[in-house]
């Protein structure tokens, strides 16, 4: 299973190399016909090698007209990026936490001053604190990584 989830993900990256703006669609289907595989060999690779922490957001619409869009994120570094969200970030971060990570990126250029108030105040104790969140730093990490996956798009 090793050296074929390999080959589709040289195969999809090779793809995105040669995408102008960092995106590409495919169908499933066809890339389990292509690689004579089935359709959840796909899913393993897309689920496990083409994540925000990797780099790319993937977008699947399924059915008849359905596609898979793979999304390359805009950060120079893919190390940096995966212990941007996964190490840094993680599945909880507090209030204090954020705000120094939110002021590091604008100071590196990778957030404007405008993006860095807004995510902020979206991550706020003050927005997050109602009686029906129970987590509010587990919430504030999946707010946290999925605002900082859409502004580091490529295609936007």
């Amino acid at each position: 299973m090793g050296s074929l989830s390999r080959e589709i993900e040289k195969y999809l990256k090779a793809l995105l190399e040669n995408a102008k703006n960092g995106v590409i669609e495919v169908q499933r289907s066809a890339l389990s016909d292509f690689f004579e595989c089935v359709p959840s060999q796909i899913n393993y690779v897309l689920s496990t090698r083409f994540t925000p922490a990797h780099g790319y957001i993937v977008e699947t619409r399924r059915g008849g007209g359905g596609y898979v869009r793979i999304i390359r994120l805009n950060f120079a570094n893919s190390d940096k990026l995966k212990l941007l969200f996964e190490e840094i970030i993680g599945t909880e971060i507090s209030q204090n936490q954020a705000e120094g990570l939110l002021e590091y990126l604008k100071k590196e250029g990778i957030l404007t001053r405008k993006e860095t108030l807004l995510i902020k105040n979206i991550i706020s104790d003050k927005v997050l604190s109602t009686s029906l969140i129970k987590n509010q730093d587990a919430l504030r990490s999946r707010i946290l990584q999925s605002v900082l996956a859409t502004i580091l798009r490529e295609d936007i």
